[in-house]
């Protein structure tokens, strides 16, 4: 459970528990007072779980170009909302005399991660979950009005990463290039993907996923409008096995909650 484990936790509810969704690690933090770093949790977490439940995460390939430009738009626009908020060092944080913003609960959107098969997606997905969870329990969800550049060097770095690693190894991108802070996937860079010069033949085929246990969107919708901390029931870490026990997919809402788990 969030606080015995800093690893990212097993959204194991009702009838979810099999496709091996994640949440980020909030241990104690399911609130902040800081707007700026809530709002970072909510976009990356909205667009990462819309990004993963793609059909290209269910395939070992390498994955489309729908996948790339997703998340070319997700990393910038997570760098965009960091540089904007972040004050340097010597500049005075904007504070209050007075009032104060009430804390607010984070929104969670549970992700396909487990048992995700692309390589790729796992590999950012996890980056991104990582930034998810750095975020949550920083000492800045404490301050109401402003986040440091030293906030936004410690989650940022996750949203570099990715983004280089997906320059690199699909794109690619001379690392030298990718490394840069400022560096940004141009048009031309990303109309050129063409995973068949660079990938063996092994690498491009795959078999057909299970068609039948795909979520539909009418179904996915207890999940995609995020999911208040408050309301989850008590999560774990993923089996270490990778395996599903017996005991999955029977959580129940805790006591205090006042709305049942989604998907339960």
């Amino acid at each position: 459970m969030p606080g015995s484990t800093d690893a990212f936790l097993w959204y194991n509810v009702g009838q979810w528990a099999e496709h091996g969704l994640a949440v980020p690690n909030w241990s104690d933090d399911n609130k902040s007072q800081n707007g700026a770093i809530r709002d970072f949790v909510q976009v990356v977490g909205r667009n990462l779980q819309a990004i993963m439940w793609h059909t290209d995460a269910r395939l070992s390939t390498p994955p489309s170009i729908n996948t790339l430009t997703r998340v070319h738009k997700l990393c910038t626009r997570a760098r965009q909302l960091l540089a904007n908020a972040a004050v340097a060092p010597n500049t005075p944080f904007m504070e209050s005399a007075h009032a104060l913003p009430a804390p607010e609960e984070f929104l969670v959107y549970p992700v396909p991660y487990f048992r995700v098969r692309n390589a790729w997606m796992k590999r950012w997905c996890g980056l991104a979950l990582l930034a998810l969870t750095e975020s949550m329990q920083h000492q800045e969800n404490a301050r109401a009005l402003e986040i440091s550049t030293a906030f936004a060097g410690l989650v940022g770095q996750y949203v570099q990463r990715i983004y280089r690693d997906m320059a690199t190894t699909l794109l690619m991108v001379p690392i030298t290039d990718a490394s840069k802070p400022d560096f940004t996937l141009t048009d031309a860079q990303l109309g050129a993907y063409d995973p068949s010069k660079w990938f063996t033949s092994t690498e491009l085929i795959d078999t057909v996923p299970d068609l039948q246990s795909w979520p539909t969107e009418d179904k996915l919708r207890v999940l995609t409008d995020g999911i208040p901390i408050g309301y989850l029931p008590q999560l774990g870490a993923y089996p270490e096995s990778g395996g599903i026990p017996a005991s999955a997919g029977t959580a129940t809402a805790p006591a205090a909650s006042f709305m049942p788990a989604p998907g339960a």
